[in-house]
């Protein structure tokens, strides 16, 4: 299996990351959101197509700006977090493996702090991982052949309810049924709010700056495809190159602002990582049982249908076909970018408080008034 560098995939340096995905920029595989979320609800997977990209705002790239300049800092100290602990129970011989897209920066910070406190160079890749397709195998060959003998550590951005958690744990164990080979399927996450990770820098649900764009925070690149009439059974899963945004590319800005922060928090680390393990506990998917109890109290037929967290509420709002949004406390001061979305999509909120999640999307269900 060979991969060819010379097609470069997104606007990060290579010494940040290299993406294992195939290049389907060529190809038009958008759909708008109305159209996608019918043909998603009656049964096309959600893979086979791309949401059109949105534009913000200059209003919603100010909240974004506003959001970077609040949260840095915030951020920074669970990326050292997260960090400290994979260094902790790995050592230096790791490659990370970031799931492309939400984690791909996340997966450049944490090998960025890696550098900055112990002066290591780790590998960083970006693959796809699929919800009901699994992982790409072939991604995971070639990081294999490359460094035979590394310690794999797979990187997300944040949990909603657990559903790329299982999805890896599942992908591990065939993958280990067909080669014989065994990954550590353990996710690491920068914030944990679903209780589905032990190894996260944060379990409160707060705003990730990364989380507000789509392709103009993750290094211009979209979602993941597993199409097979443009991915064949030999190729990675592929993504398209979104070039024509780059004027309005915020990927290079978005990690050097929140990297320029691990000097100012280096000192502190050591005592936040200790009250950490000392409040430690296990993964008791409270999450997902506070996603059933919405599903309960509102009525909707699939979880599915049910996107909790701030991330999660976001995609909602970008790129589906949103009901509703749900928040826990009215007129958060931490939600402002969820409030401007919806009032510029016309979706109404309503106060919610018995979820463990600061706000919950819910998606309409085609066809139907709810």
């Amino acid at each position: 299996m060979e991969l060819n560098l010379m097609s470069k995939m997104g606007s990060y340096s290579e010494q940040d990351v290299i993406f294992l995905l195939k290049d389907l920029s060529s190809i038009t595989i958008e759909k708008d959101t109305s159209e996608r979320e019918k043909a998603i609800q009656s049964g096309v997977h959600y893979s086979e197509m791309l949401p059109i990209e949105y534009k913000p705002s200059p209003h919603y790239l100010t909240l974004f700006h506003e959001s970077l300049d609040i949260y840095k800092q915030k951020v920074a100290m669970a990326v050292a977090l997260v960090a400290e602990q994979i260094y902790e129970q790995k050592g230096k011989e790791i490659v990370l493996v970031s799931l492309a897209r939400a984690g791909t920066p996340i997966g450049i910070l944490i090998k960025r702090y890696l550098a900055f406190k112990y002066d290591i160079n780790v590998p960083h890749y970006s693959i796809s991982i699929i919800r009901g397709r699994g992982i790409d195998e072939n991604a995971i060959r070639y990081i294999l052949q490359q460094h035979e003998g590394a310690d794999v550590q797979f990187v997300d951005g944040w949990t909603g309810k657990g559903a790329i958690t299982k999805e890896l744990t599942k992908s591990c164990s065939q993958f280990y049924e067909k080669y014989g080979i065994q990954l550590d399927d353990e996710l690491a996450v920068v914030a944990d709010p679903g209780f589905c990770s032990s190894l996260y820098g944060t379990r409160e649900d707060f705003l990730i700056p990364s989380a507000c764009l789509n392709s103009t925070v993750s290094g211009l690149v979209s979602r993941t495809v597993l199409n097979r009439r443009y991915v064949s059974e030999s190729d990675f899963h592929g993504a398209k190159y979104y070039k024509e945004l780059e004027s309005e590319d915020m990927s290079n800005f978005y990690i050097d602002s929140i990297a320029t922060q691990f000097e100012q928090i280096a000192q502190n680390v050591p005592t936040e990582l200790a009250l950490q393990k000392e409040r430690y506990t296990k993964p008791d998917w409270s999450g997902l049982a506070g996603v059933e109890r919405i599903q309960h109290d509102f009525q909707i037929e699939s979880y599915h249908f049910i996107k909790p967290g701030v991330g999660e509420t976001t995609r909602v709002l970008l790129r589906r076909v949103p009901w509703k949004i749900l928040v826990k406390e009215k007129d958060s001061e931490h939600l402002q970018h969820i409030y401007l979305l919806a009032k510029e999509r016309g979706v109404p909120i309503e106060v919610y408080e018995h979820m463990p999640y600061s706000c919950c999307g819910l998606i309409q269900p085609m066809g139907e008034d709810k």
